[in-house]
């Protein structure tokens, strides 16, 4: 990577906009951290997570909703930006049957925002975040960039569908290169409280009840954080005119085992109520990386078992902390 290039993250201290603009700064590169410490979860967390890279003379933040046009705009302005990367957004399926607008202001409106400012200041490259729970129901296993994504179940998803499909627009109608990244269910240290990882842990701990959607019958293609980070840094690297990758681990995991391996890491077992799958949820992903593979060099390492270990570990050690 090239040094002292000038990168605006969006989302900058959610989980993996702080691992990306962490990684961009430590290769010498400036960023221009964005976010609206919003408090759909913890903004504690947000906080200690921009305190680790607020240190660095080259991280400047700014706290602004990205639904402000103006005062983007005036950011924009004020900085010669290289690349966007743009990974801030509502998250949660589940959350979006209940807030619907809070979806179409942010990943929708948002990301109009976004797009259309990096367009306007001439940025060389849009990198963005999907999502694999485009696929919706696919019945075709493992989820290939290549297959229909016209069928979403949750307004999360059509948001993030939406994005893809107004990302091919700027580039078709303005040259604006733009990469669209489907995350696969990310996972490890300072990750999300609403992820089953963190909600399971913090459960066991305190010996309270867990639910397990789908009777356990669940699988999903855990990825963790520092592959994810590694191809976004690939695909912010590389620039292509106009492409949509998968980033998964391509392992299919299932929610019993995913459950085992936080018990033996915490010495506990976890008390588990059974529930019906939820309203929007999908009973697998999995995610075919041939194509990232080919074009952007991803191949994750981490396994669930190492990234359940790396996570527990922080999680003792970060919560020992703030209860001091």
């Amino acid at each position: 990577m090239d040094n002292q290039r000038v990168y605006i993250v969006t989302g900058a201290a959610g989980f993996i906009g702080f691992y990306v603009a962490k990684r961009l700064l430590e290769t010498g590169n400036q960023v221009i951290g964005i976010d609206n410490i919003s408090d759909y979860y913890d903004p504690l967390l947000k906080e200690a997570r921009l305190a680790l890279i607020k240190e660095d003379k080259k991280f400047i933040f700014y706290k602004e909703d990205l639904v402000n046009y103006k005062g983007l705009k005036e950011i924009f302005e004020k900085h010669q930006v290289d690349q966007v990367c743009h990974l801030a957004a509502q998250a949660g399926v589940r959350y979006s049957l209940e807030n619907p607008f809070a979806y179409q202001k942010s990943n929708v409106e948002g990301f109009l925002n976004a797009i259309e400012l990096a367009k306007e200041y001439k940025v060389r490259n849009f990198v963005y975040a999907s999502s694999s729970s485009v696929y919706g129901n696919n019945k075709k296993i493992p989820f290939s960039e290549s297959d229909n994504v016209d069928h979403p179940i949750s307004l999360y998803a059509a948001t993030k569908k939406a994005d893809e499909l107004i990302a091919h627009t700027y580039t078709h109608l303005y040259g604006l290169p733009t990469t669209g990244l489907r995350f696969f269910t990310v996972y490890g240290p300072w990750g999300r409280p609403d992820m089953a990882l963190f909600i399971f842990t913090k459960a066991i701990m305190e010996e309270r009840e867990i639910d397990v959607y789908n009777h356990g019958k669940m699988k999903r293609d855990f990825t963790y954080i520092d592959d994810i980070v590694d191809g976004v840094i690939s695909s912010l690297d590389k620039g292509y005119r106009y492409e949509i990758f998968n980033l998964g681990n391509s392992h299919t995991v299932e929610l019993e085992y995913f459950i085992e391996c936080i018990e033996k890491e915490l010495g506990k077992k976890a008390r588990k109520r059974y529930l019906p799958m939820q309203k929007g949820d999908v009973p697998e992903t999995f995610a075919d990386i041939n194509h990232s593979k080919d074009k952007l060099g991803f191949d994750p390492k981490i396994g669930i078992e190492e990234g359940i270990k790396r996570f527990t570990r922080w999680y003792n050690s970060y919560y020992k902390r703030a209860s001091r």
